[in-house]
C-alpha cells in the first residue's frame, strides 16, 4: 500500500519521534511505500529512514523551493513547482493518508485532504495519528463542526483519529483491502 504521510520537517521531542519510528518500522516491515514530502530533515527524515531500513519503499514529492532538502536515496523523487501541485501529487500517489504531528504546513495538507474527501473527490482513508494527544484540540473542533452542522457528512466518514500506528495501519489495511 502507498501510504502518504504528512508530518513535520522539524526535529522533535522523543514523545513524538519514538512513536513515529515505531510506525515507520511497521510500514517498512509490512512492505508498504512511504509517500511523503521528500525532505531529509526532521520527522520526515526519521520516517523515511525507518521505512527504508525495514524494507519499505520511498516516493518523495518535494517542491522547487525545498529541493535542496530532498532525500537523495529515495526510490523515486518528484519535484513540483508549488505546494498546490505537491499536495495533488501526494494524493494521486497514495492509497491512504496519515496525518502525523506537524505545524501549519501539515495542518494545511490535512484540511485540504479532508475537504476533498468531504466533497467526494477522493474516497481514500484518512487517519490522524494523535500521538501524545497532539490533535486533541483538532478532534474537539471537528466534533463541534459536526454537532453545529458545519460538516455535511459524519466525521467518522471523513477521518479516524488513532492513538497509535498499529491501529492506524490496521484501519487503512481493512479500509483499502491492501496489505
Amino acid at each position: 500500500m502507498n501510504i502518504c504521510v504528512f508530518c513535520s520537517a522539524a526535529d522533535l521531542d522523543e514523545r513524538y519521534t519514538a512513536p513515529a519510528a515505531e510506525f515507520a518500522e511497521l510500514m517498512g516491515k509490512g512492505g508498504h511505500t512511504l509517500v511523503w514530502g521528500g525532505s531529509d530533515v526532521g520527522l520526515m527524515k526519521l520516517m523515511a529512514d525507518g521505512v527504508q531500513a525495514h524494507g519499505g519503499r520511498l516516493i518523495g514529492v518535494s517542491v522547487e523551493f525545498l529541493a535542496a532538502k530532498a532525500r537523495e536515496n529515495a526510490d523515486e523523487m518528484v519535484i513540483t513547482t508549488d505546494l498546490a501541485a505537491r499536495k495533488a501529487e501526494l494524493l494521486a500517489r497514495a492509497d491512504a493518508i496519515v496525518v502525523m504531528v506537524g505545524g501549519t504546513g501539515t495542518l494545511d495538507e490535512a484540511t485540504e485532504i479532508l475537504e476533498l474527501k468531504k466533497h467526494r473527490l477522493h474516497a481514500k482513508p484518512v487517519v490522524v495519528l494523535n500521538t501524545a494527544g497532539f490533535y486533541d484540540g483538532l478532534k474537539e473542533q471537528f466534533r463541534r463542526m459536526e454537532d453545529e452542522g458545519f460538516l455535511p457528512v459524519p466525521l467518522t466518514e471523513l477521518v479516524l483519529f488513532a492513538e497509535d500506528g498499529l491501529s492506524a495501519l490496521a484501519y487503512m489495511e481493512e479500509f483499502t483491502g491492501l496489505q
